[in-house]
């Protein structure tokens, strides 16, 4: 892992209406490293990704993806310079196959080119999904789904992929097997991961370093093995 900073946002302000909900944030995410950001429900974790992605624009503040500011970019170019998001509720299409969903996320350019050998790592990766690729995405378990999800983002070739509560209405053995996968991702090619996670105790697990925002704002910041022994974490977030 190097320290090169591959995405930062700087006193980012962003708004529904008139309600703020995140607030003067500055976060750094170094190559190559896995980042989680936690906090409680209603803090402005999937804002932060969804503005990010360029689903969201910030009322102030910037945003910078290697070096270049990309804050106004439409979500097609984000998409291209290498931004990934698995959405909180997996949001895939139902009615399509597996493999209809995979190539869906295979819209960059760099992806086009090489749709069949991406394709491939991806399936190697979730053996399942090789196994349920003529399914159609609803019949398949929570679990499976949320698999598909990281196989769809993984399709575009992200350079940084941002997954949204990845743990969310799953069993704690699927949970395991989903942050395992991200983990290995991580170590066997160097993808970078912007986590947002409420299991706290999961996230910081495998994480490198992490960010706790409450209401909107950063509040503590830090390596995740200090972040799991800093005493208003273990009392708030771990139950200690």
């Amino acid at each position: 892992m190097t320290n090169r900073v591959m995405l930062e946002t700087y006193k980012l302000d962003v708004s529904y209406g008139i309600v703020p909900v995140v607030r003067d944030v500055t976060i750094k995410v170094n190559e190559g490293e896995i980042l989680t950001v936690l906090g409680p429900n209603g803090s402005g974790k999937s804002t932060l990704l969804r503005t990010i992605a360029g689903l969201l624009r910030p009322s102030s503040g910037l945003i910078k993806f290697q070096g270049q500011r990309i804050d106004g970019y439409s979500p097609h170019k984000i998409a291209e310079l290498g931004i990934s998001l698995v959405p909180e509720g997996r949001r895939l299409f139902p009615s399509l196959t597996v493999l209809e969903n995979l190539k869906i996320g295979a819209y960059t350019t760099r992806a086009r080119k090489n749709l069949e050998e991406v394709l491939e790592q991806v399936l190697d990766l979730f053996p399942i999904l090789k196994e349920r690729k003529y399914q159609k995405a609803r019949t398949l378990s929570g679990g499976e789904q949320q698999m598909l999800a990281i196989g769809r983002a993984l399709m575009s070739q992200p350079k940084l992929l941002m997954i949204d509560e990845p743990s969310s209405g799953l069993s704690p053995k699927v949970v395991k097997k989903v942050i395992s996968t991200l983990k290995e991702l991580n170590v066997k090619t160097g993808l970078t991961v912007l986590l947002v996670e409420q299991n706290v105790r999961m996230a910081l697990e495998i994480a490198n370093r992490g960010y706790v925002i409450e209401n909107g704002t950063i509040v503590l910041e830090g390596e995740a093995e200090a972040l799991k022994s800093n005493e208003n974490v273990k009392k708030a977030y771990l139950g200690i």
